[in-house]
């Protein structure tokens, strides 16, 4: 953990994610309505809170630049790229540059991701792939970073599905959340077990302590938001005595609209905060 801090996919999506503006088709893993969602590009400032256990650090800054697009006719695109640089108090940094393009279908479907990590001078670590549901399986094939073909459980959620049942649980007052998540992170392989806790709503009328582009656009001021902080727990690994520690978990202020300020991301040896430097709103094209 103390070589470098690349946000998760999962995370990352989190963190400035635009969902669903149309309901799921039914399925186990659907959940109902509730856009319409903004077409955005968001640059989050990253840097390093708190240090603490046997892998503390000394320092750690970076950014993510994000855009998200499309709509319930033509599915999802998000892209983004994060460069970040760690400084582990020996003299030493990481430097660790990280690009994402994934694709999701509106109604929760199919999805493909293509995801790219380099790490100082060393190669890079490409994964590419996609994920189909099929009745009630989920079939992926995977073709970087070896080609393999295998299949998931029909309830695991992907990234926009997620955000969209978040959303939807917070809507009904609900305080808890759990949900299995898969977006081609890791190796390609990988699905988290995640824990949602929501706080009460924060309605668009109250101040704010700390603003920020988001918080001073238009189309955002009267908008509610939710504090949020989801939990991401590895599938294999067994608890010991007692409850499971998470990877890493995620605080941020989810809007209605999608977007979210004010991360927190809390990786159990050091915790970064993210604080949005910009935010623009993109043209959408409206479903014909």
């Amino acid at each position: 953990m103390a070589s470098s801090f690349p946000i998760p996919v999962r995370a990352l999506v989190f963190s400035v994610a635009a969902t669903l503006v149309s309901g799921f088709s039914n399925g186990p893993a659907q959940a109902g309505a509730s856009g319409p969602f903004l077409s955005h590009q968001a640059l989050y400032e990253l840097k390093l809170v708190k240090s603490r256990g046997t892998n503390a650090i000394s320092g750690a800054r970076g950014r993510i630049l994000y855009n998200f697009s499309g709509s319930a006719c033509e599915g999802y695109t998000s892209e983004f790229r994060q460069v970040s640089e760690l400084d582990s108090g020996e003299g030493k940094l990481t430097l660790s540059d990280l690009r994402s393009h994934s694709w999701e279908d509106a109604g929760g479907k199919s999805y493909r991701f293509k995801i790219d990590t380099r790490m100082n001078d060393a190669d890079s670590a490409p994964i590419d792939g996609m994920a189909e549901r099929v009745g009630d399986r989920i079939k992926v094939k995977l073709k970087q970073p070896v080609a393999k073909t295998f299949e998931l459980d029909g309830k695991v959620v992907f990234p926009t599905e997620q955000i969209q049942h978040i959303i939807a649980a917070a809507r009904e007052g609900k305080s808890v959340l759990e949900l299995m998540v898969y977006d081609g992170s890791d190796n390609g392989e990988k699905v988290y077990n995640t824990l949602s806790v929501i706080g009460q709503p924060i309605p668009g009328t109250r101040s704010i302590a700390t603003p920020d582009p988001a918080t001073a656009n238009d189309q955002m001021k009267a908008l509610t938001r939710w504090p949020v902080t989801v939990s991401y727990y590895d599938r294999d690994a067994k608890a010991k005595e007692g409850e499971q520690t998470p990877v890493y978990a995620m605080s941020f202020e989810l809007f209605e609209n999608g977007v979210s300020r004010a991360l927190v991301l809390d990786y159990n040896d050091f915790v970064i905060a993210g604080a949005m430097g910009k935010f623009d709103v993109r043209d959408s094209k409206p479903c014909k």
